[in-house]
C-alpha cells in the first residue's frame, strides 16, 4: 500500500509523450523521403541519361557554369537524412524488447491476439532493427562518396563492389518498414479517419499494400538494371558516365573533314623537276586530262 501511495504521488512526466511525438515526426520525414528517393533511383529504368540528369540535379549542376555540379550539396543532404535516421532509430529502440525472454513473451502475446495491426508492428520492429545496420552502411557510403552518384559508378558499386545483397535486403526492409510506418501514423494520430473509422482503416490498409507492391516493383527493376549495367561495365571499372557522354557529344559536334584528293606521284615528281608546286602541277594534270 505504501508503495502504491508513493507511486501515485509522483509527478506525471510528459517526456515519453514528447519522445513519441518526435519519433512520429522523424518517421514521417523518413517515410516520405523514402518514397521520393525510390522514384528518383527508379529513373535508371528510363535510361542512364535520365538517372544522370537526376544525379546532376541533386548536385545542383544547373547552378554551375561547368555543369559538373556541387557534390557538397549531396553531402549535406545525406548528413541531414543520416542524422534524422539515427534519431528515429534511438527513439524507436525504446519500445524494443531488451532480452530474449521479453521477446518470447511478446511473440506469445502476438500469436494469442492474432491482430493484424499488431503483426504489422512486429514486422516494422524487425525490419527497423535490420535497417539500423544496413541503412547505416548505405548512408555512410553516400556520405563519404557524395560525388559517386552516377549510372556506371553506382552499378560498379552494386556489382563489382558486391553490394547487391545488402541493397536487396535494404530494399525489402525499407519498403515494408516505411509503408507500414506511414499507415500506423495515420491510425495513431487519426489522419484521414473520416466518419467511419473502420472503413477508413480498410481503405488505408489497401493503399498501404498497393504502395508496398508499387515501390518494391520499382526497386527490384532498378536494382536489376544496375546489375546489368555493372556486369557490362566491369572492364571499365570506375569510369564515370558523364565523361563518356561528353566525349560522344564532342565527337558528334565535330564537322566531318572533307576528303582531299591525293596528288598523283607522277605529277608531283614532274612539278619538282620543273620547280612548280605539287598542287599546281596536279591541277594542270587534271586539266590536261
Amino acid at each position: 500500500m505504501d508503495s502504491y501511495i508513493i507511486e501515485s504521488n509522483k509527478k506525471k512526466s510528459r517526456i515519453p509523450a514528447r519522445l513519441d511525438f518526435a519519433q512520429s515526426g522523424t518517421g514521417l520525414v523518413l517515410g516520405l523521403f523514402m518514397w521520393v528517393h525510390m522514384l528518383l533511383v527508379g529513373s535508371i529504368i528510363l535510361g542512364k541519361g535520365s538517372f544522370d540528369f537526376v544525379a546532376k540535379t541533386m548536385e545542383l549542376a544547373f547552378l554551375s557554369d561547368t555543369g559538373h555540379g556541387f557534390p557538397i550539396a549531396v553531402f549535406f543532404a545525406v548528413l541531414t537524412i543520416f542524422t534524422i535516421f539515427i534519431i528515429h532509430a534511438l527513439l524507436g529502440i525504446r519500445k524494443f524488447p531488451i532480452s530474449w525472454k521479453q521477446h518470447r513473451i511478446l511473440r506469445d502475446q502476438i500469436a494469442m491476439m492474432n491482430h493484424t495491426d499488431t503483426n504489422l508492428w512486429y514486422i516494422q520492429a524487425v525490419t527497423g532493427f535490420i535497417m539500423f545496420f544496413a541503412g547505416s552502411v548505405h548512408l555512410y557510403i553516400m556520405l563519404t562518396h557524395p560525388g559517386s552518384i552516377d549510372p556506371y559508378l553506382s552499378a560498379d558499386r552494386i556489382v563489382s563492389g558486391n553490394m547487391w545483397p545488402l541493397y536487396l535486403i535494404l530494399l525489402v526492409c525499407v519498403e515494408l518498414h516505411g509503408t507500414i510506418g506511414l499507415y500506423r501514423l495515420c491510425m495513431k494520430w487519426g489522419w484521414f479517419a473520416g466518419k467511419d473509422a473502420r472503413k477508413s482503416r480498410q481503405t488505408l490498409k489497401k493503399l498501404k499494400n498497393r504502395a508496398t507492391v508499387f515501390f518494391l516493383t520499382i526497386g527490384v527493376f532498378a536494382l536489376l538494371v544496375f546489375v546489368v549495367i555493372g556486369i557490362n561495365h566491369r572492364d571499365k571499372l570506375g569510369e564515370k558516365y558523364i565523361k563518356q557522354a561528353a566525349a560522344v557529344e564532342q565527337v558528334q559536334a565535330v564537322e566531318p573533314i572533307q576528303a582531299v584528293e591525293p596528288i598523283p606521284v607522277q605529277a608531283e615528281t614532274k612539278a619538282v623537276e620543273e620547280g612548280q608546286a605539287p598542287e599546281e602541277a596536279h591541277k594542270a594534270d587534271v586539266t590536261n586530262e
